[in-house]
């Protein structure tokens, strides 16, 4: 009988967690706040980017007030799994893997992974610029362009952000070819790139393109090939918690009307100079 009664309790519980966790008025949404331009932080503190403007109007649409905090990227979704929020906007790409832990929204935005070294860098001349490999329908054609690249990789030393899926790509495809460098925020391996402490980097394309606009990072160039597709994922999407299918259900209602709207395609050229609607 106190079997029963526990079993009871619990359930009971689970089922009171539930109805709370679908009849959300108020969530609380993380962002990195230092990886343009997705998301980065102003000198007064405030967050901005393509994710937060984006938030504030699938915020608006779902009439869901929002509040938007910086946190860490590498401890997100354990954070997110912990209750510290309710949702990740951080240019976070919905791979496998990471959907073992948490679920995600559709996509909102998706650029692939590219390469960028410094002017004078020999690798300036990597080959297959502006070719774009899908790990999901042309596994084999990714292999054969890192197969093409080796003779300018052999012992380079590339820098990724850990817990990224450019460090994932790296240790699948480059494992044998590269030493590997991972840094907690993409602006540090952009340092230690211009400082020639790495000689190559791998990030989202539409963060590479901004970042090498900026005037510091005049010697920055963008080589070689892009990779998307497959394990790197869907594209950008809304990290939430598996419990949480009804507010899945209206970030993914959210998406749809910015996509149909033309909003993801206004915040896109506003942020990355480019549509990354994805199709």
């Amino acid at each position: 009988m106190k079997f029963l009664t526990v079993a009871a309790l619990a359930a009971s519980a689970l089922f009171s967690g539930q109805a709370m966790a679908q009849d959300k008025t108020e969530i609380t949404i993380a962002t990195e706040g230092a990886f343009p331009p997705y998301n980065l932080t102003r000198a007064d503190g405030t967050l901005d980017g393509y994710d937060v403007d984006l938030a504030h109007y699938l915020c608006d649409h779902m009439k869901i007030k929002c509040t938007i905090i910086a946190q860490a990227f590498d401890g997100m979704i354990p954070a997110l799994n912990a209750g510290k929020f309710d949702a990740i906007m951080a240019g976070m790409s919905a791979t496998e893997k990471r959907k073992e832990v948490i679920d995600f929204s559709i996509p909102y935005g998706n650029t692939g992974q590219g390469f960028a070294t410094l002017k004078d860098s020999d690798l300036a001349k990597l080959p297959l610029s502006d070719k774009l490999f899908s790990l999901a329908t042309d596994d084999a054609g990714a292999r054969k362009a890192i197969e093409e690249m080796k003779p300018m990789l052999q012992g380079k030393v590339i820098g990724v952000q850990a817990a990224s899926i450019a460090a994932r790509f790296v240790d699948e495809y480059m494992k044998g070819i590269v030493e590997v460098r991972e840094y907690k925020t993409t602006e540090q391996h952009d340092l230690d790139l211009l400082s020639g402490r790495v000689d190559l980097i791998m990030a989202s394309m539409g963060y590479l393109k901004t970042a090498a606009e900026k005037p510091a990072n005049s010697d920055m160039a963008i080589v070689g090939p892009r990779f998307q597709g497959g394990f790197l994922g869907a594209g950008s999407s809304v990290g939430l918690r598996k419990s949480d299918t009804a507010l899945k259900a209206k970030f993914d209602e959210a998406i749809t009307a910015a996509k149909a709207d033309g909003t993801l395609k206004k915040l896109s050229e506003k942020w990355f100079g480019f549509d990354v609607t994805p199709q």
